[in-house]
């Protein structure tokens, strides 16, 4: 069964709405102690999902442009915003690919959350430097290289599970998803966005079994519409397994979050 990445992620679109845990809150606060947001700041979060960034950083600038090729993703960035009532963020479907293309304004902060290790990371910094004001900020914030950061021990257990539906590769669209080798530091080491601060932090959050199914729903290499119509056994045989590793049904989740700042010439 193949399936282009639109339909992984409009079926892991509301998952990562409910489940996805967010960055790091020591992250926020230092980007508004160091003023890199502030009231006057015209802001691109590419690759946006579902807003995770440009939700939270709405209330801190002038406007924020959330960019993302999923309209699913969007759409519930979209429904949440109308929650919160915030009015500033124009939602567009569009990519990496399409920068060019948007009809932006000069930008004064530049966000990449978890997408940046999709996109031709190169193009898009040549494209980035055209569109950032002299001065400008790039954040690129991930959780880290896979082999590097923090690992939960019931992440072996959901992956065991995986792997009897999928395989042991790692799944992508209609093939599977290798990281890439080089690290985003050094892509953006022969970029013009060359000297990069780098900062990480750690949290610890509990998780319930109901948030642990959700969770591996929202990942792109475990989205529903990957398990087909066995999404259902699949998700019976994640829950028993992981109540067989942990019996109380009480988990917790390690969050890493790490982050690039770097300033444009």
């Amino acid at each position: 069964m193949t399936h282009t990445p639109a339909e992984l992620f409009a079926s892991a679109a509301p998952f990562y709405a409910q489940y996805r845990p967010g960055y790091d809150p020591r992250l926020y606060a230092l980007l508004r102690e160091r003023r890199i947001l502030h009231p006057a700041a015209t802001v691109l979060d590419l690759g946006a999902g579902t807003g995770e960034i440009a939700l939270t950083i709405a209330d801190d600038v002038a406007h924020v442009h959330a960019v993302d090729p999923e309209p699913g993703m969007l759409a519930e960035g979209q429904r949440a915003a109308a929650e919160r009532g915030i009015t500033n963020i124009t939602w567009t479907v569009g990519d990496s690919t399409t920068l060019p293309d948007l009809d932006l304004p000069p930008i004064d902060v530049a966000t990449i959350g978890k997408a940046f290790h999709w996109m031709n990371r190169a193009q898009t910094l040549t494209d980035l430097d055209r569109l950032i004001a002299p001065g400008g900020i790039l954040l690129i914030v991930s959780d880290g290289h896979p082999e590097q950061r923090p690992h939960d021990p019931w992440e072996a257990v959901a992956a065991e599970v995986r792997a009897r539906y999928l395989g042991p590769a790692r799944r992508a669209g209609s093939g599977t998803y290798e990281h890439p080798e080089q690290g985003h530091q050094e892509i953006l080491a022969s970029s013009p966005f060359a000297e990069a601060e780098t900062y990480r932090w750690d949290r610890t959050i509990p998780r319930t079994l109901d948030d642990l199914i959700g969770l591996t729903f929202s990942f792109s290499f475990s989205t529903p519409a990957l398990f087909g119509d066995q999404v259902n056994a699949y998700e019976t045989d994640l829950r028993a397994a992981l109540l067989a590793h942990q019996p109380d049904g009480q988990f917790t989740e390690t969050i890493h979050t790490e982050a690039l700042i770097t300033t444009r010439p």
